[in-house]
Protein backbone atom coordinates (compact mmCIF):
# COMPACT_ATOMS: atom_id res chain seq x y z
CA UNK A 1 0.00 0.00 0.00
CA UNK A 2 1.86 3.08 -0.58
CA UNK A 3 2.00 6.26 1.49
CA UNK A 4 -0.73 8.89 1.87
CA UNK A 5 -0.04 12.20 1.15
CA UNK A 6 0.79 14.24 3.96
CA UNK A 7 -0.94 17.66 4.90
CA UNK A 8 2.07 19.67 3.76
CA UNK A 9 1.68 18.18 0.52
CA UNK A 10 -1.67 18.75 0.33
CA UNK A 11 -1.60 22.10 0.77
CA UNK A 12 1.28 23.01 -1.34
CA UNK A 13 -0.63 20.95 -3.80
CA UNK A 14 -3.14 23.53 -3.50
CA UNK A 15 -1.23 26.33 -3.46
CA UNK A 16 0.74 25.21 -6.83
CA UNK A 17 -2.86 24.74 -8.62
CA UNK A 18 -4.06 27.93 -7.03
CA UNK A 19 -1.18 29.77 -8.58
CA UNK A 20 -1.37 28.11 -12.12
CA UNK A 21 -4.95 29.03 -12.40
CA UNK A 22 -4.19 32.38 -11.62
CA UNK A 23 -1.05 32.45 -14.28
CA UNK A 24 -3.88 30.97 -16.66
CA UNK A 25 -6.03 33.71 -16.29
CA UNK A 26 -3.59 36.64 -16.82
CA UNK A 27 -1.58 35.75 -19.36
CA UNK A 28 -3.76 36.33 -23.11
CA UNK A 29 -5.52 33.97 -24.97
CA UNK A 30 -7.02 34.36 -28.77
CA UNK A 31 -9.43 32.70 -30.86
CA UNK A 32 -8.38 31.67 -34.41
CA UNK A 33 -11.22 31.35 -37.08
CA UNK A 34 -12.26 32.83 -40.55
CA UNK A 35 -15.69 34.42 -41.44
CA UNK A 36 -17.24 33.87 -45.09
CA UNK A 37 -16.58 31.29 -47.63
CA UNK A 38 -12.64 30.13 -47.75
CA UNK A 39 -10.27 27.57 -49.83
CA UNK A 40 -9.18 24.14 -48.62
CA UNK A 41 -5.98 25.82 -47.79
CA UNK A 42 -6.77 28.57 -46.00
CA UNK A 43 -8.77 26.32 -44.11
CA UNK A 44 -5.30 24.76 -43.02
CA UNK A 45 -3.38 27.66 -42.12
CA UNK A 46 -6.21 28.65 -39.91
CA UNK A 47 -5.15 25.55 -38.44
CA UNK A 48 -1.62 26.26 -38.84
CA UNK A 49 -2.40 29.63 -36.78
CA UNK A 50 -3.70 27.98 -34.14
CA UNK A 51 -0.61 25.80 -33.60
CA UNK A 52 1.61 28.17 -33.52
CA UNK A 53 -0.66 30.21 -30.49
CA UNK A 54 -1.25 27.21 -28.56
CA UNK A 55 -1.50 26.48 -25.38
CA UNK A 56 -3.26 29.73 -24.67
CA UNK A 57 -6.01 29.20 -27.51
CA UNK A 58 -9.09 26.76 -28.98
CA UNK A 59 -7.57 24.06 -30.76
CA UNK A 60 -10.70 22.61 -31.77
CA UNK A 61 -12.91 26.21 -32.05
CA UNK A 62 -16.33 25.43 -34.12
CA UNK A 63 -17.40 27.69 -36.40
CA UNK A 64 -20.78 27.82 -38.00
CA UNK A 65 -22.02 29.51 -40.92
CA UNK A 66 -25.21 31.21 -39.21
CA UNK A 67 -22.49 32.88 -36.28
CA UNK A 68 -21.73 35.95 -36.47
CA UNK A 69 -18.63 38.36 -35.12
CA UNK A 70 -21.01 39.28 -32.20
CA UNK A 71 -21.23 35.97 -30.59
CA UNK A 72 -17.70 35.48 -30.38
CA UNK A 73 -17.71 38.79 -28.60
CA UNK A 74 -20.08 37.45 -26.46
CA UNK A 75 -18.38 34.29 -25.71
CA UNK A 76 -14.73 35.98 -25.27
CA UNK A 77 -15.95 37.68 -21.86
CA UNK A 78 -16.18 34.50 -20.05
CA UNK A 79 -13.35 32.90 -21.22
CA UNK A 80 -11.28 35.32 -21.00
CA UNK A 81 -9.89 35.58 -24.40
CA UNK A 82 -8.41 39.24 -25.64
CA UNK A 83 -7.41 39.17 -29.20
CA UNK A 84 -8.73 37.66 -32.86
CA UNK A 85 -7.20 36.52 -35.72
CA UNK A 86 -9.96 36.56 -38.46
CA UNK A 87 -9.04 35.41 -42.01
CA UNK A 88 -11.27 36.06 -44.53
CA UNK A 89 -10.64 35.29 -48.30
CA UNK A 90 -12.03 37.33 -51.49
CA UNK A 91 -11.51 37.03 -55.45
CA UNK A 92 -8.48 38.29 -55.60
CA UNK A 93 -6.58 38.24 -52.20
CA UNK A 94 -6.61 36.92 -48.56
CA UNK A 95 -7.03 39.25 -45.55
CA UNK A 96 -6.07 38.60 -41.93
CA UNK A 97 -7.70 40.90 -39.44
CA UNK A 98 -5.99 41.40 -35.59
CA UNK A 99 -8.41 42.63 -33.10
CA UNK A 100 -7.82 43.54 -29.53
CA UNK A 101 -11.12 42.88 -27.16
CA UNK A 102 -13.24 44.52 -26.35
CA UNK A 103 -12.47 48.09 -27.77
CA UNK A 104 -10.10 47.30 -29.82
CA UNK A 105 -8.37 48.58 -32.21
CA UNK A 106 -8.53 46.51 -35.29
CA UNK A 107 -5.25 46.25 -37.63
CA UNK A 108 -5.98 44.61 -41.22
CA UNK A 109 -3.49 43.23 -43.09
CA UNK A 110 -3.78 41.45 -46.36
CA UNK A 111 -1.67 38.00 -46.79
CA UNK A 112 0.41 38.77 -49.90
CA UNK A 113 2.50 35.18 -49.63
CA UNK A 114 1.39 31.87 -47.35
CA UNK A 115 3.03 28.67 -46.96
CA UNK A 116 1.78 25.92 -45.03
CA UNK A 117 3.03 23.63 -42.62
CA UNK A 118 3.46 20.39 -44.24
CA UNK A 119 5.15 22.26 -47.30
CA UNK A 120 7.66 23.76 -44.95
CA UNK A 121 8.46 20.62 -42.94
CA UNK A 122 8.72 18.65 -46.41
CA UNK A 123 11.03 21.10 -47.94
CA UNK A 124 13.30 20.26 -44.74
CA UNK A 125 16.29 17.52 -44.54
CA UNK A 126 15.46 17.03 -41.20
CA UNK A 127 12.79 18.73 -39.10
CA UNK A 128 12.28 19.23 -35.59
CA UNK A 129 9.06 18.90 -34.33
CA UNK A 130 6.91 16.93 -32.10
CA UNK A 131 3.97 17.66 -29.26
CA UNK A 132 6.13 18.37 -26.21
CA UNK A 133 6.74 21.55 -27.87
CA UNK A 134 3.36 22.58 -28.02
CA UNK A 135 3.02 22.80 -23.99
CA UNK A 136 4.61 26.13 -23.70
CA UNK A 137 3.98 29.53 -25.51
CA UNK A 138 6.56 30.73 -27.87
CA UNK A 139 9.19 32.95 -27.33
CA UNK A 140 8.38 36.24 -29.77
CA UNK A 141 11.35 38.19 -31.41
CA UNK A 142 10.70 41.59 -33.02
CA UNK A 143 12.76 42.98 -35.50
CA UNK A 144 12.89 46.45 -36.86
CA UNK A 145 10.04 47.62 -34.95
CA UNK A 146 11.73 50.50 -34.13
CA UNK A 147 10.80 52.41 -36.49
CA UNK A 148 9.13 55.99 -36.12
CA UNK A 149 5.25 56.11 -37.16
CA UNK A 150 2.75 55.62 -35.05
CA UNK A 151 0.80 52.73 -37.13
CA UNK A 152 4.35 50.33 -36.71
CA UNK A 153 4.34 51.01 -32.56
CA UNK A 154 0.60 50.16 -32.23
CA UNK A 155 1.30 46.95 -34.76
CA UNK A 156 4.35 45.71 -32.73
CA UNK A 157 2.34 46.88 -29.64
CA UNK A 158 -0.58 44.76 -30.62
CA UNK A 159 2.02 41.99 -31.74
CA UNK A 160 3.55 41.95 -27.98
CA UNK A 161 0.14 41.64 -26.43
CA UNK A 162 -0.86 38.56 -28.05
CA UNK A 163 1.76 36.51 -26.58
CA UNK A 164 2.53 36.19 -22.39
CA UNK A 165 5.44 38.70 -21.58
CA UNK A 166 8.70 36.56 -19.87
CA UNK A 167 10.39 37.79 -16.70
CA UNK A 168 14.29 36.49 -17.64
CA UNK A 169 15.25 36.59 -13.68
CA UNK A 170 12.49 33.60 -13.43
CA UNK A 171 12.59 32.15 -16.43
CA UNK A 172 12.59 28.54 -16.84
CA UNK A 173 14.59 27.73 -20.18
CA UNK A 174 13.50 24.51 -20.14
CA UNK A 175 10.01 25.68 -21.13
CA UNK A 176 11.32 27.66 -24.85
CA UNK A 177 10.66 25.49 -27.30
CA UNK A 178 9.86 27.19 -29.96
CA UNK A 179 10.23 30.59 -31.61
CA UNK A 180 8.02 33.32 -33.38
CA UNK A 181 10.03 35.83 -35.29
CA UNK A 182 8.68 38.70 -37.06
CA UNK A 183 10.91 41.10 -39.00
CA UNK A 184 9.11 44.72 -40.69
CA UNK A 185 10.96 45.55 -43.79
CA UNK A 186 10.46 49.62 -44.28
CA UNK A 187 11.39 49.35 -48.05
CA UNK A 188 8.68 47.44 -48.68
CA UNK A 189 5.96 47.98 -45.18
CA UNK A 190 5.90 44.37 -45.43
CA UNK A 191 5.78 41.93 -42.10
CA UNK A 192 7.48 38.81 -42.39
CA UNK A 193 6.22 35.78 -39.78
CA UNK A 194 8.23 33.30 -39.37
CA UNK A 195 7.92 29.98 -37.29
CA UNK A 196 10.82 27.83 -35.61
CA UNK A 197 11.72 25.12 -33.15
CA UNK A 198 14.18 25.72 -31.03
CA UNK A 199 17.03 23.27 -29.76
CA UNK A 200 20.35 24.00 -27.64
CA UNK A 201 23.50 21.76 -28.35
CA UNK A 202 26.92 21.60 -26.54
CA UNK A 203 30.00 23.39 -28.61
CA UNK A 204 33.58 22.95 -27.83
CA UNK A 205 33.91 19.19 -28.61
CA UNK A 206 35.00 17.17 -31.42
CA UNK A 207 31.87 15.40 -33.59
CA UNK A 208 33.36 12.18 -32.85
CA UNK A 209 32.32 13.15 -29.32
CA UNK A 210 29.23 14.24 -29.97
CA UNK A 211 28.46 11.26 -31.48
CA UNK A 212 29.24 9.52 -28.41
CA UNK A 213 27.29 11.59 -26.28
CA UNK A 214 24.09 11.28 -28.13
CA UNK A 215 24.66 7.53 -28.64
CA UNK A 216 25.21 7.41 -31.75
CA UNK A 217 28.24 5.43 -32.12
CA UNK A 218 29.69 5.73 -35.58
CA UNK A 219 31.48 3.14 -37.58
CA UNK A 220 35.03 2.25 -36.12
CA UNK A 221 36.10 -0.48 -38.44
CA UNK A 222 39.28 2.16 -40.03
CA UNK A 223 40.69 2.80 -37.10
CA UNK A 224 43.38 1.91 -35.07
CA UNK A 225 42.77 3.32 -31.55
CA UNK A 226 39.60 5.58 -30.49
CA UNK A 227 41.93 8.42 -29.93
CA UNK A 228 41.38 8.79 -33.97
CA UNK A 229 38.04 8.87 -33.33
CA UNK A 230 37.95 11.71 -30.39
CA UNK A 231 41.34 14.00 -31.89
CA UNK A 232 40.73 13.80 -35.76
CA UNK A 233 36.78 13.04 -36.39
CA UNK A 234 37.52 10.73 -39.42
CA UNK A 235 34.85 9.03 -41.67
CA UNK A 236 32.21 11.88 -40.18
CA UNK A 237 30.10 13.56 -43.09
CA UNK A 238 30.15 17.52 -42.42
CA UNK A 239 26.38 17.25 -42.57
CA UNK A 240 26.21 15.32 -39.35
CA UNK A 241 26.34 18.74 -37.68
CA UNK A 242 26.11 22.39 -38.64
CA UNK A 243 28.82 25.03 -38.49
CA UNK A 244 28.22 26.51 -35.39
CA UNK A 245 29.75 30.24 -34.99
CA UNK A 246 29.59 33.66 -32.85
CA UNK A 247 26.34 34.07 -34.06
CA UNK A 248 24.24 31.25 -31.95
CA UNK A 249 27.01 30.53 -29.58
CA UNK A 250 25.95 31.57 -26.02
CA UNK A 251 26.82 30.59 -22.28
CA UNK A 252 24.13 28.76 -20.89
CA UNK A 253 22.89 30.18 -17.05
CA UNK A 254 20.88 27.02 -16.38
CA UNK A 255 20.72 23.35 -17.23
CA UNK A 256 19.27 22.91 -20.20
CA UNK A 257 17.43 19.27 -21.53
CA UNK A 258 19.79 17.58 -23.58
CA UNK A 259 23.22 15.85 -23.27
CA UNK A 260 26.22 17.98 -22.11
CA UNK A 261 23.92 21.52 -21.81
CA UNK A 262 25.35 22.22 -18.38
CA UNK A 263 25.48 25.54 -17.11
CA UNK A 264 28.10 28.31 -17.46
CA UNK A 265 28.94 26.27 -20.57
CA UNK A 266 28.95 27.26 -24.06
CA UNK A 267 26.44 25.45 -25.96
CA UNK A 268 24.69 26.50 -29.77
CA UNK A 269 21.44 27.65 -30.41
CA UNK A 270 19.60 25.97 -33.66
CA UNK A 271 16.48 27.14 -35.35
CA UNK A 272 14.55 24.43 -37.79
CA UNK A 273 11.48 26.03 -39.05
CA UNK A 274 8.02 23.89 -38.53
CA UNK A 275 6.36 26.73 -40.61
CA UNK A 276 3.72 27.87 -41.15
CA UNK A 277 4.91 31.52 -43.55
CA UNK A 278 3.54 34.71 -44.04
CA UNK A 279 3.73 37.98 -45.58
CA UNK A 280 1.82 40.58 -44.28
CA UNK A 281 1.35 44.22 -45.45
CA UNK A 282 -0.84 46.79 -43.53
CA UNK A 283 -3.62 47.99 -44.90
CA UNK A 284 -5.30 49.97 -42.23
CA UNK A 285 -5.86 50.37 -38.68
CA UNK A 286 -9.19 51.30 -37.08
CA UNK A 287 -11.03 51.92 -33.91
CA UNK A 288 -13.28 49.11 -32.18
CA UNK A 289 -13.99 45.86 -33.52
CA UNK A 290 -13.45 47.46 -37.36
CA UNK A 291 -16.14 49.77 -36.90
CA UNK A 292 -14.74 52.82 -35.85
CA UNK A 293 -13.35 55.90 -37.46
CA UNK A 294 -10.05 55.02 -39.43
CA UNK A 295 -7.04 55.69 -37.56
CA UNK A 296 -4.52 54.78 -40.53
CA UNK A 297 -4.60 54.24 -44.31
CA UNK A 298 -1.65 53.17 -46.13
CA UNK A 299 -3.43 53.46 -49.53
CA UNK A 300 -5.50 56.61 -48.90
CA UNK A 301 -4.28 60.11 -47.50
CA UNK A 302 -6.69 62.54 -46.28
CA UNK A 303 -6.36 66.16 -44.83
CA UNK A 304 -7.27 67.23 -41.75
CA UNK A 305 -10.11 69.20 -43.26
CA UNK A 306 -11.48 66.43 -44.56
CA UNK A 307 -11.19 64.74 -41.68
CA UNK A 308 -13.15 67.23 -39.71
CA UNK A 309 -15.78 66.98 -42.66
CA UNK A 310 -16.16 62.99 -42.24
CA UNK A 311 -15.89 63.51 -38.33
CA UNK A 312 -18.79 65.72 -38.35
CA UNK A 313 -20.96 63.58 -41.01
CA UNK A 314 -21.02 60.69 -38.55
CA UNK A 315 -21.51 62.65 -35.51
CA UNK A 316 -24.97 63.89 -37.47
CA UNK A 317 -25.56 60.13 -38.14
CA UNK A 318 -25.46 59.65 -34.56
CA UNK A 319 -27.74 62.59 -33.72
CA UNK A 320 -30.35 61.44 -36.48
CA UNK A 321 -30.19 57.83 -35.11
CA UNK A 322 -30.82 59.27 -31.49
CA UNK A 323 -33.37 61.34 -32.82
CA UNK A 324 -35.12 58.66 -34.05
CA UNK A 325 -34.97 56.62 -31.41
CA UNK A 326 -36.16 59.21 -28.71
CA UNK A 327 -39.60 59.86 -31.44
CA UNK A 328 -40.07 56.16 -31.25
CA UNK A 329 -39.89 56.19 -27.74
CA UNK A 330 -41.90 58.72 -27.55
CA UNK A 331 -45.19 57.22 -29.84
CA UNK A 332 -45.11 54.19 -27.75
CA UNK A 333 -45.91 55.90 -25.03
CA UNK A 334 -48.42 57.94 -26.48
CA UNK A 335 -50.59 54.97 -27.92
CA UNK A 336 -49.89 53.02 -24.42
CA UNK A 337 -51.56 56.00 -22.99
CA UNK A 338 -54.77 56.46 -25.52
CA UNK A 339 -55.24 53.04 -25.07
CA UNK A 340 -55.66 53.12 -21.35
CA UNK A 341 -57.59 56.18 -22.05
CA UNK A 342 -59.77 54.50 -24.46
CA UNK A 343 -60.24 51.32 -22.12
CA UNK A 344 -61.05 53.44 -19.10
CA UNK A 345 -63.43 55.22 -21.31
CA UNK A 346 -65.55 51.87 -22.11
CA UNK A 347 -65.67 50.97 -18.95
CA UNK A 348 -66.80 54.00 -17.10
CA UNK A 349 -69.49 53.53 -20.06
CA UNK A 350 -70.51 50.29 -18.91
CA UNK A 351 -70.34 51.08 -15.27
CA UNK A 352 -72.92 53.86 -16.44
CA UNK A 353 -75.37 51.68 -18.65
CA UNK A 354 -75.24 48.99 -15.68
CA UNK A 355 -76.36 51.59 -12.92
CA UNK A 356 -79.21 52.51 -14.97
CA UNK A 357 -80.34 49.26 -15.16
CA UNK A 358 -80.11 48.58 -11.72
CA UNK A 359 -78.22 45.42 -12.43
CA UNK A 360 -75.08 46.36 -10.33
CA UNK A 361 -73.95 48.45 -7.29
CA UNK A 362 -72.27 51.99 -7.61
CA UNK A 363 -68.93 49.79 -6.68
CA UNK A 364 -65.66 50.01 -9.22
CA UNK A 365 -66.18 48.01 -12.10
CA UNK A 366 -63.76 45.47 -12.49
CA UNK A 367 -61.49 44.92 -15.41
CA UNK A 368 -62.31 42.25 -17.33
CA UNK A 369 -60.15 39.61 -17.17
CA UNK A 370 -60.30 35.90 -19.19
CA UNK A 371 -63.19 35.11 -19.25
CA UNK A 372 -64.78 31.96 -17.26
CA UNK A 373 -68.16 30.08 -18.33
CA UNK A 374 -70.56 31.72 -20.58
CA UNK A 375 -71.31 34.95 -18.28
CA UNK A 376 -67.93 36.06 -18.56
CA UNK A 377 -67.72 35.87 -22.24
CA UNK A 378 -71.09 37.80 -22.25
CA UNK A 379 -70.04 40.65 -20.66
CA UNK A 380 -66.54 41.05 -22.80
CA UNK A 381 -68.63 41.23 -25.63
CA UNK A 382 -70.66 43.68 -24.27
CA UNK A 383 -67.85 45.70 -23.31
CA UNK A 384 -66.26 45.33 -26.78
CA UNK A 385 -69.68 46.55 -28.53
CA UNK A 386 -69.64 50.04 -25.56
CA UNK A 387 -66.26 50.25 -26.73
CA UNK A 388 -66.80 50.63 -30.76
CA UNK A 389 -69.90 53.10 -29.24
CA UNK A 390 -67.71 54.97 -27.17
CA UNK A 391 -64.30 55.21 -29.07
CA UNK A 392 -65.80 54.37 -32.35
CA UNK A 393 -63.47 52.16 -33.77
CA UNK A 394 -62.10 48.35 -33.10
CA UNK A 395 -60.53 47.36 -29.65
CA UNK A 396 -57.46 45.25 -29.69
CA UNK A 397 -57.89 41.32 -29.85
CA UNK A 398 -55.96 40.86 -26.65
CA UNK A 399 -58.26 43.75 -24.62
CA UNK A 400 -61.40 42.23 -24.36
CA UNK A 401 -60.54 38.58 -24.46
CA UNK A 402 -63.13 36.44 -25.34
CA UNK A 403 -65.25 38.32 -27.58
CA UNK A 404 -65.40 38.08 -31.42
CA UNK A 405 -64.40 40.86 -33.67
CA UNK A 406 -67.03 42.52 -35.16
CA UNK A 407 -67.12 41.73 -39.11
CA UNK A 408 -67.91 44.31 -41.45
CA UNK A 409 -71.78 44.07 -43.26
CA UNK A 410 -70.30 42.89 -46.56
CA UNK A 411 -68.56 39.81 -44.67
CA UNK A 412 -69.76 36.64 -44.30
CA UNK A 413 -69.78 35.25 -40.15
CA UNK A 414 -68.62 31.88 -41.27
CA UNK A 415 -64.93 31.31 -39.95
CA UNK A 416 -64.14 29.04 -42.50
CA UNK A 417 -64.34 28.97 -45.89
CA UNK A 418 -67.67 28.04 -47.64
CA UNK A 419 -67.89 24.75 -49.06
CA UNK A 420 -68.20 24.19 -52.50
CA UNK A 421 -70.92 21.92 -53.67
CA UNK A 422 -70.78 19.27 -57.00
CA UNK A 423 -72.62 19.89 -59.56
CA UNK A 424 -76.31 18.97 -59.72
CA UNK A 425 -76.84 18.87 -55.82
CA UNK A 426 -77.97 20.89 -53.19
CA UNK A 427 -77.18 21.82 -49.92
CA UNK A 428 -77.69 19.23 -47.46
CA UNK A 429 -81.10 19.61 -45.43
CA UNK A 430 -83.17 17.95 -42.35
CA UNK A 431 -85.16 15.62 -43.72
CA UNK A 432 -88.35 16.80 -42.15
CA UNK A 433 -87.80 20.15 -44.65
CA UNK A 434 -88.25 17.62 -48.24
CA UNK A 435 -91.43 18.84 -48.27
CA UNK A 436 -90.94 22.76 -48.44
CA UNK A 437 -87.93 23.28 -49.82
CA UNK A 438 -87.55 20.52 -52.36
CA UNK A 439 -90.12 21.72 -54.53
CA UNK A 440 -90.12 21.81 -58.53
CA UNK A 441 -91.14 25.31 -60.71
CA UNK A 442 -93.19 22.84 -63.04
CA UNK A 443 -95.36 20.99 -61.28
CA UNK A 444 -94.00 17.91 -61.52
CA UNK A 445 -94.43 15.52 -58.10
CA UNK A 446 -92.49 16.55 -55.15
CA UNK A 447 -90.19 13.86 -53.12
CA UNK A 448 -91.64 14.53 -49.71
CA UNK A 449 -95.01 14.16 -51.57
CA UNK A 450 -94.70 10.55 -51.95
CA UNK A 451 -96.89 8.52 -49.48
CA UNK A 452 -94.82 6.00 -47.02
CA UNK A 453 -96.13 2.82 -46.83
CA UNK A 454 -98.26 1.60 -43.54
CA UNK A 455 -95.71 -0.15 -41.48
CA UNK A 456 -92.48 0.16 -43.13
CA UNK A 457 -90.01 3.31 -43.58
CA UNK A 458 -91.14 5.53 -45.78
CA UNK A 459 -87.93 6.47 -47.67
CA UNK A 460 -88.99 3.04 -49.33
CA UNK A 461 -89.69 2.54 -52.71
CA UNK A 462 -93.68 3.29 -53.41
CA UNK A 463 -96.00 1.07 -54.39
CA UNK A 464 -96.09 1.40 -57.76
CA UNK A 465 -92.66 0.92 -58.15
CA UNK A 466 -90.25 -2.68 -58.02
CA UNK A 467 -89.95 -4.29 -54.44
CA UNK A 468 -86.64 -4.91 -52.93
CA UNK A 469 -87.46 -9.15 -53.20
CA UNK A 470 -88.13 -11.21 -56.43
CA UNK A 471 -91.17 -11.02 -58.77
CA UNK A 472 -94.68 -11.59 -57.94
CA UNK A 473 -96.64 -10.09 -54.25
CA UNK A 474 -97.93 -7.04 -53.42
CA UNK A 475 -96.21 -5.51 -50.54
CA UNK A 476 -95.00 -9.14 -49.17
CA UNK A 477 -91.04 -8.25 -49.56
CA UNK A 478 -90.28 -11.99 -50.01
CA UNK A 479 -92.62 -12.96 -52.49
CA UNK A 480 -92.32 -15.83 -55.37
CA UNK A 481 -90.37 -17.72 -52.67
CA UNK A 482 -91.53 -21.20 -51.13
CA UNK A 483 -91.74 -22.07 -47.50
CA UNK A 484 -88.72 -23.09 -45.93
CA UNK A 485 -86.78 -20.78 -48.34
CA UNK A 486 -86.65 -17.66 -46.02
CA UNK A 487 -82.68 -18.51 -44.78
CA UNK A 488 -81.59 -18.35 -48.08
CA UNK A 489 -79.37 -15.77 -49.85
CA UNK A 490 -78.98 -14.47 -53.45
CA UNK A 491 -76.97 -17.44 -55.26
CA UNK A 492 -78.43 -19.93 -53.37
CA UNK A 493 -75.98 -20.08 -50.58
CA UNK A 494 -77.43 -21.03 -47.12
CA UNK A 495 -77.59 -18.30 -43.96
CA UNK A 496 -75.47 -19.23 -41.11
CA UNK A 497 -77.91 -20.40 -38.12
CA UNK A 498 -75.94 -20.09 -34.78
CA UNK A 499 -73.35 -22.30 -33.14
CA UNK A 500 -76.69 -23.72 -31.02
CA UNK A 501 -78.21 -24.95 -33.60
CA UNK A 502 -74.75 -26.04 -35.41
CA UNK A 503 -74.06 -27.63 -32.13
CA UNK A 504 -77.52 -29.74 -32.15
CA UNK A 505 -77.16 -30.92 -35.30
CA UNK A 506 -73.84 -32.15 -34.93
CA UNK A 507 -74.95 -33.92 -32.43
CA UNK A 508 -78.14 -35.89 -34.11
CA UNK A 509 -75.10 -36.71 -36.93
CA UNK A 510 -76.15 -34.09 -39.56
CA UNK A 511 -74.11 -32.13 -41.56
CA UNK A 512 -74.47 -29.30 -43.36
CA UNK A 513 -73.02 -28.64 -46.68
CA UNK A 514 -72.01 -25.07 -46.87
CA UNK A 515 -70.69 -25.39 -50.67
CA UNK A 516 -72.10 -23.73 -53.11
CA UNK A 517 -74.53 -26.06 -55.48
CA UNK A 518 -74.26 -25.71 -59.21
CA UNK A 519 -77.23 -25.02 -61.41
CA UNK A 520 -79.03 -22.64 -58.64
CA UNK A 521 -78.91 -19.00 -58.82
Amino acid sequence: MGKTKTRNQKKAREAASRVAEETYSTVPHTFVFHRGQIGKNVTQLVTDMRRVMEPFTARALKVRQKNVLKDFVAVAGPLGVTHFSIFTKTENTMNMRLARLPKGPTLHFRVAKYTLSKDVVSSLKRHRMHEQQFSHHPLLVLNNFGIEGMHIKLMATMFQNMFPSINVHKLNLNSIKRCVLLNYDPVSQEVEFRHYSLKVVPVGMSRGVKKLMQEKFPDMSRLEDISELLMKGVNLSESEAEQDGDHNITELPQVYSGRGNMASQQSAVRLTEIGPRMTLQLVKISEGMGEGKVLYHSFVSKTEEELQEMLKRKEARLKEKEERKRKQEQNIALKKEKRDQNKQKSLEGIKRKRQQEGQESDDEVEDPGKPEGQAPAEDSEDEAEYYRQAVGEEPDEDMFPGTKRKRGPGKSTMPFKKRKLTPGKGPPHDKRSFKSDWGNKDGRKRFGDRKPLEGRNKFRKSEGGKKFGQKGGKGNRFAGQKKGDTGKKFGGQKTFKGRAVMKRQKGAGGKKDFKHKKGKN
